[in-house]
């Protein structure tokens, strides 16, 4: 979608804002996108305005469980933040462009820094379930098969043709993600590593586990990815939590299966701790460069 497209969308949000008596347009300086099951960082926001995705003009759908499909405006800890309160995949059937409109919507509305969580696989043994990850780098699966939201024509107005991607996770975030997490007596759970995403919406086999595991991969998911590439092409600092809700089956023979409830039932038992982890870090964000 184009720099006009998302300017009318982020027109529609404000005339959404105004009709329900928000007489400030929205200006968020942090951006969260609640995984799976996490829905409930929203919920730590003040002050808030939520506008049901259907409502906005242009913007996509949430078809999951556990992905409400709201965006949620507000304070976090004295912090203006918008919460995607459900994500889009492309296992849904979008387009990769379509699942980042989202993310450009929030640079135009004035966000500095992106956080991402997400429900993952584990695939390193050293990890247990409920596990909580600092997001050290990625392995795009989805993009290097061709399935890129910056494929096509590039407006300079976001960022450049050909973005470099080091530091894709900001070192310095990462460090206060995980101070903030060892502060809150944490660091029996805290890892950090590498997250690849696969298109989904099968689990993966044995044998893509034991693929993906040897290209360096610490977990495996469905998302993340293409909102991560589209934050650092337009400029935006990224930081990301992914939560370990089922270790993935490297025995073609083992009869044990990932499912969809297994996942949501390990977010909802995680979700607090996350909850409180996310809400200490934004608040030691306030006076800092990154809000600027």
């Amino acid at each position: 979608m184009d720099y006009d497209s998302i300017e009318r969308i982020i027109t529609h949000i404000n005339t959404i804002a105004s009709m329900r008596g928000n007489h400030k347009k929205p200006a968020p300086k942090v951006g969260i996108v609640c995984g799976t099951g996490l829905g409930n960082l929203a919920d730590s926001l003040t002050d808030a305005m939520a506008i049901k995705y259907e409502e906005i003009e242009g913007f996509p759908v949430s078809t999951v469980a556990g992905h409400e499909g709201k965006l949620v405006f507000g304070n976090l800890k004295g912090v203006p933040t918008v919460c995607m309160k459900g994500r889009f995949h492309m296992y849904e059937g979008y387009a990769p462009e379509t699942v980042a409109i989202p993310i450009r919507v929030m640079k135009l509305l004035g966000c500095k820094l992106l956080l991402v969580t997400n429900a993952c696989g584990g695939l390193n043994e050293a990890f247990s379930v409920g596990d909580v990850m600092v997001i050290k780098d990625q392995i795009n699966m989805v993009g290097l098969t061709g399935l890129n939201p910056l494929v096509g024509k590039n407006d300079e107005r976001f960022g450049p043709r050909f973005p470099p991607m080091s530091n894709a996770y900001n070192k310095e975030l990462r460090a206060m993600l995980k101070k903030t997490a060892s502060g809150l007596g944490m660091d029996a759970f805290m890892r950090e590593g590498t997250y690849c995403c696969l298109m989904g919406p099968g689990y993966e086999t044995a044998a893509e586990s034991k693929m993906v595991r040897g290209f360096g991969a610490d977990v495996v998911g469905m998302s993340t990815a293409p909102e991560v590439l589209v934050a650092h092409h337009c400029g935006i600092k990224v930081c990301g939590l992914s939560l370990v809700t089922n270790m993935v089956v490297y025995d073609p023979d083992n009869a044990e299966v990932a499912n969809h409830e297994e996942v949501m039932d390990v977010g909802k038992k995680r979700s607090k701790d996350i909850q409180s982890l996310v809400e200490e870090f934004v608040k030691g964000l306030e006076g800092t460069d990154f809000l600027k």
